[in-house]
């Protein structure tokens, strides 16, 4: 393995636990057998971190085959044992905190502060929430709904869960995977975003040092097309979990046939601020939200649509505020925002940016930064004003630190633009009426709807979309019930009645 660089024992802590290479199968870290390597790059600074032999279908069916060894046993273990295993989990990730904040910010390029006060404890606490819930999952009462018999549900483990986790959120979308799995009792194998894969790996060696069995959590890092697919269509991978692009989701789909599949797909969040709002907090709100890990979240805000009578201020200040947003080095002190996660991304936001400039307004940003930034992929935060609402810049999901302005007259009109897309993943609305907000969170099509803010999540409540965002939930209770199947059970309760079906379909004799 390769360590060149800036990968110093100051910025990546934890990389001699990589030496033995990037798949996590049965408990331990191993070398990949696809004959082809990757390495990941500081997106800060465009330097080499570290160099691995990617997965072939080889390793993604050691480890399926891993993962259905010790279904068995973790299936069969009480709720008690797993919540203990997984309370015990969650203590070994809180005291390697620093290690997971620095790996994520390392190979994604986001503020450490972020990693710090977000990502990790965000995943310490999902771990805590599922080791809960692993002791309260409960079927439907028992009831003599046919007279002579007593029905029952049970909610039983699927099996082995083939997961897919993106690269935006790598520590969290491995715990949003992980965590309801197993706590149901299944197992995982879990595909991370080959060029993100280092705090999913430490998330898998954390857990088996807390004494969860060997094999029920594997990861093989490799590539969508070999062998995330080859997880995807395994026919001992009971369930799929994808989370992703929309089209990629299609193709997920398509692969998985007839196994359970959750998607949790792409998004183009509305912003709509009505014209009794808190101007400032709702300008700070669309800055916060627009901005969060560089513009590279599927519920970012992305599509602001203000009322006439605040529109201009909205833009003013919005842009103004954006123009004070400190750019820098992930591992600064005083660091708003990092570089997008590669510089291809950093050339795809560009691309939509610079076409939006033939049909809108680029108020501010619309370029990378010179001077000691150059290296990185960093991008300005950029507001664009004026795009139609049928414009590739409002329809498509830009994924940067890219916020589109758009006025809008009446309420209706304003809800129905913010349902203009065939997104659904998550929306805001922004008023002091009270009557306003709660029309928008009733006729908004989104799984999720905040008022008088944008991003916040909690692993109580559940998160998912509607229509091209995908079904399925991740967090909450909704989540784990996602990962058992029901079976009916009914009992015969007497001998009598046992006689009269036989009397039933045979006749006297």
């Amino acid at each position: 393995m390769q360590y060149p660089g800036n990968a110093t024992p100051e910025r990546f802590p934890a990389r001699e636990r990589f030496a033995d290479g990037a798949q996590f199968i049965a408990g331990r870290l191993t070398k990949g057998t696809s004959g082809r390597t990757h390495t990941v790059v500081d997106p800060a600074t465009g330097e080499d971190v570290y160099t691995y032999e990617l997965a072939g279908t080889d390793d993604v069916d050691a480890a399926v085959a891993a993962a259905r060894k010790a279904f068995g046993a973790w299936a069969g273990a009480t709720p008690g044992e797993r919540s203990d295993a997984m309370h015990r989990f969650a203590a070994v990730v809180a005291e390697r905190a620093e290690d997971f904040a620095r790996a994520e910010s390392l190979q994604c390029g986001k503020p450490l502060k972020l990693s710090r006060e977000f990502d990790v404890p965000g995943s310490i606490d999902n771990i805590a929430f599922f080791a809960g819930a692993a002791r309260h999952l409960q079927g439907q009462s028992a009831g003599e709904y046919s007279g002579d018999h007593t029905s029952y549900v049970r909610r039983e483990p699927i099996g082995v869960v083939g997961s897919v986790a993106p690269w935006n959120y790598p520590l969290q979308m491995a715990a949003w995977k992980i965590l309801p799995a197993i706590a149901a009792g299944n197992t995982i194998v879990l595909k991370p975003a080959e060029i993100t894969p280092l705090t999913s790996l430490l998330f898998a060696r954390a857990a088996t040092d807390a004494g969860i069995p060997d094999g029920v959590i594997n990861i093989v890092t490799g590539t969508g097309r070999e062998a995330g697919e080859h997880l995807v269509g395994h026919p001992d991978v009971a369930m799929t979990s994808f989370t992703g692009s929309t089209a990629v989701g299609r193709r997920v789909a398509a692969v998985a046939t007839v196994k359970r599949v959750h998607l949790e797909l792409g998004g183009k969040a509305p912003f709509v601020v009505f014209d009794d709002a808190d101007l400032d907090a709702a300008v700070n709100g669309a800055v916060a939200g627009a901005l969060i890990n560089t513009g590279q979240d599927c519920t970012a805000a992305t599509r602001a649509y203000v009322q006439r009578p605040l529109y201009e201020a909205f833009v003013e200040r919005t842009a103004a505020l954006m123009e004070t947003v400190r750019i820098g080095d992930p591992f600064a002190a005083g660091t708003d925002l990092g570089p997008l996660v590669s510089h291809a991304q950093r050339e795809r936001v560009a691309g939509f940016v610079d076409r939006a400039r033939a049909y809108a307004r680029v108020v501010t940003g619309g370029r990378a930064p010179g001077g000691e930034l150059a290296a990185g992929a960093y991008y300005r935060p950029t507001l664009i004003a004026g795009a139609p609402q049928d414009s590739e810049a409002v329809q498509a999901e830009i994924f940067g630190p890219v916020l589109v302005v758009l006025p809008f007259g009446t309420d209706d009109e304003g809800i129905a633009l913010a349902n203009d897309t065939p997104y659904g993943l998550a929306a805001s609305a922004w008023s002091r009426d009270v009557y306003r907000t709660g029309r928008a969170t009733r006729e908004i099509r989104a799984g999720c709807v905040w008022i008088n803010d944008h991003i916040p999540i909690i692993s109580e409540m559940p998160h998912g979309g509607y229509r091209a965002s995908g079904h399925g939930k991740d967090m909450s209770a909704y989540s784990f019930e996602e990962y058992t199947q029901l079976k009916h059970v009914m009992f015969d309760n007497t001998a009598a009645v046992r006689k009269d079906w036989h009397r039933t379909i045979f006749g006297d004799r």
